[in-house]
């Protein structure tokens, strides 16, 4: 297939990183000029024509919606006997907060989205937090799909906006939005303190008004990290804990706010793990991965004089069989998520650390749960009810809530699809000798026995687990016939410490070779062949699409990268990505891991060769991986390209990294997304609908 790709002039830019020389022909398409937007705009109205060819557009849109039902779980927050939560009216554009009093009552219109945003964009509420009495609500609105989002506060009772709210942006609800002191006179919140593109942040105190005071936190955190902060409140008001990184969380500072002046204190400071947990009366109960890859939970003294030496913590909970991955406060017990083989399991202790009972959960499949961390230790005050969504690979998410001492969780909302398709597990060889597990979801009708059109979808980064859990495009995919295969690569969360960090840092090229691992087994199994697979990858999972495209083109029918990370080069010149490729992969200031990263990175990857078919799509509000990435990556591969598959870019207005895109212009991605897969792979197409629950 001969394209008319819009034409890419290079240029004869090199970059001196650490005295390596790097050449940057397509340096030209990073910033955003009028030129560029009308190359962008040239590229997606010809990935738009190429991938509906063939196709009817509004049906592929109508299979993304009806498996978009119940697909984003949004959790009712409680306070003060009342429960808030976030609904779109029928015809809406714009989400409504409602308060009632059960977590799915009909409730009462509080706050509307449509008369808080600035009229720059849809509003996209990207948290949202009730005062502990109830009588204030803190809200996070983004206007642009870059998830920066500034705070406004309503009156719950009147639903007056409060002008006093700060004027401070937030660079993303990773911190979950704002810390309420339990006295609900104020909270504390993560935010730029500059331009979003500074990516320079700090701990602020807001005091409610009139007038509002807002101040710097002085928590003291190491020198010259960039490293996102929460500060945790004990439920009786005494104690401030700051958590500190997002992916590996540590509780650096506490301080005693029954000492008038007190001071922060550090606290554990010298620890390469990870502690996240919560204040429980006067110690903080946490699960750590010190001394057990898979877990335990301890309880700090947060008057220990020595807390960085874990000789001095309590073993509440032992490592065993499963991994650990975040306590829930609920009243006076504690529940304890974990993963057994990726699939969830609910535990309750006490707070001694014995073991009260287990939830009873709907299937195999997983708890709805923040991609970081961090943002899991957002909790507010305890509640008395553990509500929690739940889905399975093949079924939509339902909510459900338990009480200690209930043998089981009642269904407050059921799930409202079901795929006809079963999960298979299995498990791949990679090349050290470790076995690298999968799933395969395949629809009913598919013969096993015969290579099927099939999708890979990884992650394996960041610590962060990959969960077998519903997703609408990817259901939507196997409502087209074809098969998913998720699979859990090193790197990411799913079986502890030492699964992510064998591919950390130096050691991050394991995550490839485990993805190259599955996709030859699933051929030489029969499940796929290479003319039948496709592999997809979002973020750092765009990445692994990237090396997966330019190292094995021969594997691939297709591959599509979303929002992605293309450029480690180009990236140290971000400070945001310069901080994760610090943190994550090299030390950009180091000859010898600049050369480590220039075999990392896909734009500098590109040769010219026969590349199978690729569809990358990108934001153009991305704060977290620029829609240049995605510009050069597709400008270089297509001057790159001898076969005849096509290389297609899209970058969308008005969306970011995904947490804060409209719902409308997520559907208009999906869809071109799977009509990309449906029309390359040969599915039968927009004709699925879910089936009965």
């Amino acid at each position: 297939m001969t394209l008319p790709y819009p034409p890419a002039r290079t240029v004869e830019v090199v970059e001196d990183v650490a005295g390596v020389r790097v050449p940057d022909p397509y340096r030209w398409l990073e910033p955003e000029t009028p030129e560029v937007r009308r190359w962008q705009r040239r590229q997606a109205e010809l990935a738009a024509s190429v991938v509906y060819d063939g196709q009817d557009p509004e049906a592929v849109r109508d299979l993304i919606r009806a498996y978009d039902s119940g697909s984003r779980p949004a959790l009712p927050r409680y306070a003060a006997g009342r429960w808030f939560r976030a609904v779109t009216p029928p015809g809406g554009t714009a989400p409504v907060v409602v308060v009632a009093d059960r977590p799915y009552g009909e409730g009462r219109t509080v706050a509307d989205l449509a008369v808080l945003g600035t009229g720059r964009g849809p509003a996209v509420l990207s948290w949202l937090a009730p005062s502990p009495d109830g009588r204030v609500l803190a809200l996070g609105v983004c206007t642009d799909g870059s998830e920066h989002n500034t705070i406004r506060l309503v009156e719950v009772d009147t639903g007056r906006p409060l002008g006093d709210a700060p004027e401070q942006v937030l660079h993303s609800a990773w911190t979950g939005g704002v810390s309420w002191r339990p006295d609900s006179g104020g909270f504390s919140f993560f935010a730029l303190t500059g331009p979003p593109e500074e990516f320079e942040q700090a701990v602020f105190t807001h005091r409610l008004g009139p007038p509002g005071e807002t101040v710097v936190e002085p928590v003291p955190v190491p020198a010259g990290s960039r490293e996102y902060t929460l500060v945790q409140f004990s439920p009786d008001g005494r104690w401030a804990v700051a958590a500190h990184r997002v992916g590996s969380p540590i509780p650096v500072a506490v301080r005693d706010l029954s000492e008038p002046g007190a001071a922060w204190r550090p606290f554990v400071t010298r620890c390469a793990g990870t502690v996240a947990g919560h204040v429980v009366g006067d110690r903080y109960v946490a699960v750590t991965d010190v001394g057990a890859p898979r877990g335990r939970v301890v309880a700090i003294p947060l008057d220990a004089a020595d807390p960085d030496d874990p000789s001095g913590w309590t073993e509440l909970v032992p490592e065993g069989d499963t991994v650990l991955r975040s306590l829930t406060p609920v009243g006076e017990h504690l529940y304890l998520s974990e993963f057994d083989r990726t699939f969830a399991r609910v535990r309750i202790i006490d707070r001694a650390g014995a073991v009260t009972g287990e939830v009873p959960l709907p299937g195999r499949g997983a708890l709805a749960a923040p991609f970081f961390a961090l943002t899991a230790l957002a909790t507010g005050l305890p509640a008395d009810d553990f509500v929690f969504a739940f889905s399975t690979l093949t079924s939509s998410w339902g909510v459900y809530r338990h009480r200690p001492g209930e043998s089981g969780p009642q269904t407050l909302t059921a799930p409202a699809v079901t795929l006809d398709a079963e999960v298979v597990e299995g498990r791949a060889l990679a090349a050290d000798g470790v076995e690298v597990p999968y799933h395969v979801v395949r629809p009913a009708g598919v013969d096993p026995a015969r290579p099927a059109p099939t999708l890979i979808s990884a992650y394996g980064a960041a610590n962060v687990p990959l969960l077998p859990q519903y997703q609408p495009d990817l259901a939507a995919f196997v409502a087209a016939g074809g098969v998913l295969v998720q699979a859990y690569l090193r790197g990411g969360g799913e079986f502890g410490g030492d699964w992510y960090r064998a591919a950390h840092r130096e050691r991050r090229h394991v995550r490839d070779s485990d993805l190259v691992a599955v996709a030859e087994h699933l051929i030489a199994q029969g499940v796929t062949a290479p003319d039948r697979l496709a592999l997809t990858g979002g973020s750092d999972g765009g990445l692994m699409c990237g090396i997966a495209v330019t190292t094995r083109p021969e594997l691939w029918r297709a591959v599509l990268p979303r929002a992605p990370l293309l450029d480690l080069i180009g990236g140290t010149r971000d400070p945001y990505l310069d901080f994760v490729i610090r943190k994550a992969w090299a030390d950009p200031d180091d000859p010898e891991e600049v050369r480590r990263l220039l075999r990392m990175s896909p734009y500098e990857l590109v040769r010219p060769g026969v590349f199978p078919a690729v569809y990358l799509q990108a934001g153009a509000a991305d704060p977290r991986c620029r829609p240049w990435h995605a510009r050069k990556f597709a400008a270089r591969l297509q001057a790159a390209q001898r076969g005849t598959e096509p290389v297609l870019l899209h970058v969308f207005d008005d969306a970011g990294h995904g947490a804060a895109t409209p719902h409308d212009v997520a559907v208009e991605q999906d869809a071109e997304w799977l009509a990309f897969l449906i029309g390359t792979l040969g599915l039968r197409g927009a004709v699925s609908r879910p089936g009965p629950t």
